[in-house]
């Protein structure tokens, strides 16, 4: 059974794993004014970033109808896929997940499969990754749903935003408590762990970094992480230090988030990702 894997932009996986793997990504939409982008596509991260403070309208985001789904099966089924899994942002965060199941409801030519990831960037990619690896290896869609219920529930992602003002240029705080927080120097902290999006709250930077890892210490041993950043690798890697003598072997990803979840989150965030042990 030939079992390919589907996916969207806010995976944050390297491009060299997704093309390794095979891995079919499905861009989400970044626009700004009046021009529309395709996230990964027709903007850089890098560029984003730079640009998103002085945008006289801030982004917002948006999800491919299910035309854009029915195609991605489409090709596939022309490369001699006979099974589907589309793995996705947690519908908490994105309306992605529920275009993707209508396609798949729709779609006649081969069983797919849409799975909620529960999570987001590299979240999900830790997921996407796993079952492309399991896919390729010949495993069947049984095996690797079970393997993507297992690793959902023992992944944790978190962030320390450096502001809170992008929170409410996108409408996720209300300019009230915006006021308050800048003023008496809120730093938020936002959690994300099997589908159930959280946040925290501290004053100053140093207190928000004291968080974030006793944050992690809290999901020890670490099976896989990744730092995430928001064009703020050089801060990433000052964290990274700090932690050292919790991570794995093996190779560390640092991924710059992509504006899709970088246009709620705005410039300087730090984060990270962790899947624990069994």
């Amino acid at each position: 059974m030939v079992i390919r894997i589907v996916t969207d932009s806010t995976c944050d996986l390297p491009e060299s794993i997704i093309d390794d793997l095979g891995i079919v990504v499905i861009p989400l939409y970044i626009n700004i004014g009046d021009q529309g982008f395709l996230d990964g596509i027709d903007i850089s991260r890098q560029e984003f970033y730079s640009k998103l403070a002085d945008y006289p309208s801030h982004p917002t985001t948006g999800t491919p109808g299910t035309d854009v789904f029915t195609q991605a099966f489409d090709a596939l089924v022309a490369q001699g896929a006979e099974e589907i899994i589309s793995i996705h942002i947690s519908e908490k965060l994105s309306a992605t997940i529920n275009v993707a199941r209508m396609a798949a409801e729709e779609y006649q030519k081969v069983k797919v499969t849409v799975r909620d990831s529960g999570q987001l960037s590299i979240g999900t990619g830790f997921q996407v990754e796993m079952a492309a690896r399991m896919a390729n290896d010949g495993k069947s869609s049984t095996e690797i749903l079970s393997a993507l219920d297992s690793l959902r529930s023992r992944t944790f992602v978190t962030a320390g935003l450096d502001t809170l003002e992008f929170l409410r240029r996108s409408g996720r705080m209300n300019r009230f408590m915006t006021g308050i927080g800048s003023l008496i120097q809120l730093k938020p902290i936002l959690t994300m762990k099997d589908g159930l999006p959280g946040s925290d709250r501290v004053r100053t930077s140093i207190r928000a970094e004291k968080r974030l890892v006793a944050l992690l210490e809290k999901n020890l041993p670490i099976e896989r992480f990744a730092l995430l950043h928001t064009n703020a690798h050089r801060k990433a890697e000052e964290f990274k230090k700090k932690i050292e003598r919790h991570l794995p072997e093996g190779e560390i990803f640092s991924m710059d988030i992509t504006p899709v979840i970088g246009a709620h989150l705005g410039p300087g965030v730090v984060g990270y990702a962790v899947v624990t042990k069994i």
